[in-house]
């Protein structure tokens, strides 16, 4: 049988890491430098402990690369499914639920995203995560849609077109101020909806990202 993994090392380890520091440091070395370099002995003299630190916490470094996978299904994946399945008043409501992912970077991480598809490119099973994550969000996004009364083909288009755009804008690396992006968000909703948006949901849409915008200074 196989031995748990602890969440904390023996007392005569002398390990000064955590299972949290081995993986933010894998973490930020896959968005910065790609998963080639998310190696156990470069980590490791980076973190300033030996080995057997790491393999407290984790049985191989294919299982710490399996774990980076998982954070990122739970973080990325889960929060726009999460959303997209909110229930909404009005489709405009359903598409803001899901616009708030694209402002708030704890919901939605785009270097992260990008990082794991640039992994991809060099792995078959990697890919094959990839393509199931994004029919999971475009299905759910179908959903909402479908939800508010459009047919099934227009729903799906729109979804795509919702998702496939935001995650076209990542990747061109479009830079524009929040105000900026704001100053459109009507014309986004109607483009998505084909519904008028209120003053108040503008209002609402604007006080979400200011918020947003606060918590991460």
């Amino acid at each position: 049988m196989t031995k748990p993994i602890n969440p904390k090392p023996p007392a005569n380890s002398n390990a000064k890491s955590t299972r949290e520091d081995w993986l933010n440091l894998a973490l930020d070395t896959l968005i910065s430098d790609g998963v080639e370099n998310v190696r156990v002995l470069t980590l490791g003299q980076k973190l300033g402990v030996s080995r057997s630190s790491f393999y407290w916490y984790f049985k191989s470094r294919q299982d710490l690369l399996d774990q980076l996978l998982e954070h990122w299904r739970d973080t990325n994946t889960r929060f726009i499914l999460e959303h997209a399945a909110r229930p909404s008043a009005t489709v405009v409501r359903g598409v803001m639920s899901i616009f708030e992912c694209w402002i708030d970077e704890r919901l939605f991480d785009p270097r992260l995203d990008f990082a794991i598809r640039a992994w991809a490119h060099h792995s078959g099973s990697v890919r094959r995560i990839i393509d199931q994550a994004d029919d999971e969000r475009v299905a759910a996004i179908r959903d909402m849609y479908l939800r508010h009364g459009y047919s099934d083909e227009d729903a799906f288009v729109r979804a795509r077109i919702l998702y496939f755009m935001q995650i076209g804008y990542y990747s061109l690396d479009l830079h524009e101020s929040m105000s900026s992006r704001l100053s459109l968000v009507a014309a986004y909703l109607r483009s998505f909806t084909g519904q008028e948006p209120t003053k108040d949901d503008i209002a609402d849409m604007a006080r979400y990202a200011s918020e947003a915008n606060a918590r991460t200074r």
